[in-house]
Order: C-alpha cells, then structure tokens, then sequence
C-alpha cells in the first residue's frame, strides 16, 4: 500500500509517497505566499494551501497506482489561527505561529490572568504565537470578525477539513492552542470562558494516529484516489518530524533546524519546568514531549545569505570557516529576528551582532550566525537538564541539519552525539507514518519508527572544542539580559 505525508510549512506544503515498508517513492514541494501586512504581522490564506496541496498530491501520484494509496496524514506549522463562519468558508487569512501581533492579549494573559493559572489550566504560559492570544485579538481588534466564527482550526488541520469534511485536530497540536488541558487532554472549560468562546467552536481531539474519515467523493474524484483512503488526524510539525526522525518512546530527543528551530525531547510521562521555558506538549506517539522554540533558525542563515550577502552559495560561504576557527570566534549573533520563544518568551527581542572589530571577515559573521543558533538551542537544552533529563544524543533534521559544519557546531556546543538519519525528510515522513499507523500497517508508532528509520551517521563531539565552546557559550549567555533594557525600548 502507499501512503501520503503532507508537510504544510510556513513557505512551501511538501508531500511524500511512501509504500508499507517505509521507502520514499516520491516528493513533491509547492510554495505559497506569505504576507506581511504590518511590521511583526504574518499570514497566510488558508485558500493557498488547499490549492497547492490539491496540486501537490495530483503530481504525487501521477505516476503511482492509485488504487493503492490507502491513507493521508499531516504534520503541520503549529499555532496558526483560522477562523470558518457559518458556512465554513474561511473568514480572513490565517495569522501564522510567527506573527508578532499580540503583544497586548499575550501580557492580558500571562499577567492579567496569570501565568500560575494559565500553567495550571494548559501546562504552558501565554506566546504571542500562540493561538488563544490570536483568538483574543481578533475579539479586541476585530470583532465583527470575531462574531462570525463557528470553527477554530489550525492551519493542516483545515486540509484535514477540506479533504474529509470533519472538524478535527490532534493532540499535539492542539498543545500549542494554549487552550486545550495538556495533562488531561481535553480542552479546558477556564481558557475558553477567558477568550469568550465555546467548545463547540473547537474542533474533535484525535490521536495523531487516529482516522478521522475518509476522503470526500468528490475530493477523491478530484484527485483520483479510492475513496475509501483514510484521513489521519496528523500532528504539530515538530511532533510529526520526530516521528519522522525516531524521536518517540522515553528520554528521545530530536533538533529541528528549520525556519524555526527546536529541541524536542520524547517523555512517557508528563512534565512541567517551573518556569514554563520550555513547552509541555501531548506527542504524536500518545505520550507527552517538552520542546523548546526558537523563532528564527535557519530562516536566519537564509535571511544573512540571500538578503545580506546576495548569495545563495550557502556551501562555499561556510568553506573558510575551518576547524582551527570553531570556538574561537569573537563575533557573536543572536538570533532573534522575529522575537524569541524559548526560553526568554519576548517578542521584543531583535537579532544583533556584537564583538565586531575591524579585522573580522564576512566568514566571521557567517560562523556567528550558525553558532548564534546553536548557543540558543543549548539555553533550552540547559532548562532540559535542570529537570534532571540526561540526554547523551540527539537526532537532527531540516534544511539546516545538511550543513556538516552546523553540526559539528551543535554536537560540541551542545556536547551530545549528533546521530544523522537516512532521510531527513520530517514531518513529511512523519505524517506518512502516523498514516500507516492508522491503516493498520504497523502496531504502534515505536514500531513504525523503529523499522523505517535507519541512522546513517553520528557526529561526535570532541574533548578541545567542547571546552572552546564552553567558554564562548557562558559568554554568549551573558548578551541577552545585557541587551533587554535595549530591545524593550527599541520597538
């Protein structure tokens, strides 16, 4: 059988064909735009997506028996808001987990309602990404909108919609909402009397694994597949790439370096820092997961190469910085270009360079940006560790994880083995597999990981460049209490 993983990311939905036994047959990647309509703002019309995934998955399996294709799972961009009136037509674009917008409904949260409570209803304290500060917004800026919803969804749970015709989402996702009781799965009465609307405008709570229907007649007439082929609830992007990339079970762990990046560590049982720096998540495998979210990753290589240096040479920027050069660099970055999640939660925060003298080089900048990155991936590897969590290896995937110097970089910052799977396809590969769950292919998604995913090579850290790095990251820790004043004044 053949089976159908729909990746509905923030520049471009990939889709991968895989058989029973876990072979990728095909991918195929559509972009669609984003907009910014006001500075901080970001959006998307949720019309694009299903345009391109409809485009997506006709090209899929043109070549493919499509009699076969027996389900279509999802791992989708986390925290995004879209709104459906009464008819299920959308009511305007989707404000994206990037969008900077809430400022006001996200401290109204955290120190209105207060982070205490909102811990204790959700696990997790307010983001401006996240979506029950979106709901408020629209209530407080738009509320003739705001009249109009019957339906909250998350962005790959609208193509779940549109390809089966059921109001679905998954508990994993669904943890990013700040509306849904992460400890007891269920959505929580308190958050929403708090954001003034009713569970019937939430959508049903599925298991990342559980089919949710089946493709709608003239959906699979459309497309030209059996319409017999299951519609798999799917996961939050980052739960759906560990999946991909084997991070399930007790003590995994997974680094994401895409546009956003993350630390993502598997746990049977659930867990809460007490300070919230890092998110408390249901995960796909229908356990729990602690994760920490940087804003910008390798959308901050891809903003200094392509809009800073006018190149798309990624490669040959990275050649001059040599082994000599690692932990040794007095440049340093910080990556937050939208603002930061994890663990400083402030929208306020900006991107900036410091130790610039006049003998430094444009390598010097590039290798700044790369370990800016991993140092801020280790403030919430840290948090992980003051749980008492031992994590002596990690897996790594996005379009980051192809850059052999990033990580070497992020093995020694981090002092962990740095394992390299087959495919780093992520969420595609993993919303392929949720698929196969769910179709009965594969007993559980341990089982399904533990056959398909196949480690290729580790990356070891090394005794002298864990210890350069020790000393460039307690500095590099120092940067950003020294800069907040700055950033809360520079708006």
């Amino acid at each position: 059988m053949l089976y159908i993983g729909v990746d509905l990311g923030t520049s471009a939905v990939k889709l991968l064909l895989m058989d029973e036994t876990g072979k990728i047959e095909k991918i195929v990647s559509k972009e669609y735009p984003l907009y910014f309509p006001n500075p901080g703002w970001s959006e998307q019309k949720p019309e694009d997506w299903w345009t391109q995934v409809k485009a997506g998955i006709k090209e899929l399996v043109a070549e493919a028996d499509k009699s076969k294709v027996a389900g279509i799972s999802f791992g989708g961009q986390m925290h995004g808001l879209v709104v459906l009136d009464e008819n299920d037509n959308v009511i305007r674009p989707a404000l994206l987990w990037n969008d900077g917008r809430t400022t006001e409904e996200t401290d109204y949260l955290n120190n209105v309602i207060g982070k205490e409570k909102l811990s204790q209803y959700t696990a997790n304290i307010a983001f401006t990404g996240f979506t029950a500060p979106k709901v408020l917004w629209i209530k407080n800026k738009e509320p003739e909108n705001f009249k109009k919803i019957k339906k909250i969804m998350l962005p790959k749970d609208y193509i779940a919609y549109m390809l089966s015709g059921v109001h679905c989402t998954d508990y994993s996702d669904a943890s990013g909402m700040l509306l849904m009781d992460v400890k007891n799965k269920c959505w929580s009465d308190e958050m929403c009397e708090i954001c003034g609307i009713t569970k019937d405008m939430l959508p049903k709570l599925y298991e990342s694994f559980d089919a949710v229907g089946t493709l709608k007649e003239d959906v699979a007439s459309e497309l030209g597949l059996p319409a017999s082929c299951k519609v798999v609830a799917g996961a939050g992007d980052n739960a759906a790439a560990a999946v991909g990339t084997g991070t399930v079970g007790d003590g995994m762990c997974n680094i994401s370096l895409g546009t956003s990046g993350t630390i993502f560590i598997s746990s049977k049982n659930f867990g809460v820092d007490k300070n919230n720096a890092l998110h408390a998540f249901a995960h796909a495998d229908g356990a729990y997961h602690l994760m920490g979210c940087m804003l910008s990753a390798a959308s901050c290589n891809k903003w200094w190469m392509e809009e800073i240096c006018n190149t798309k040479e990624y490669g040959k920027e990275q050649e001059p910085i040599t082994d000599d050069k690692l932990g040794n660099n007095h440049v340093y970055f910080l990556p937050y270009l939208m603002g930061e999640r994890s663990p400083h939660n402030n929208p306020n925060a900006r991107g900036t360079f410091i130790g610039l003298t006049m003998d430094n080089t444009r390598a010097d900048m590039t290798q700044a940006v790369l370990e800016g990155v991993a140092f801020a991936l280790r403030d919430s590897f840290e948090v992980a560790k003051s749980l008492g969590i031992k994590i002596e290896r990690t897996k790594i995937c996005g379009g980051g994880a192809k850059s052999p110097l990033w990580k070497k970089m992020i093995a020694n910052i981090l002092n962990v083995k740095v394992d390299v799977i087959e495919s780093e396809e992520g969420p595609a590969l993993g919303g392929a597999m949720l698929a196969a769950v769910a179709c009965g292919e594969y007993a559980s998604v341990e089982d399904a990981a533990a056959k398909i995913v196949k480690i290729i090579d580790t990356v070891e850290p090394t005794e002298e460049l864990v210890a350069r790095y020790e000393e460039r990251y307690n500095q590099f820790k120092q940067i950003y209490p020294a800069c907040k004043p700055i950033f809360d004044v520079i708006k």
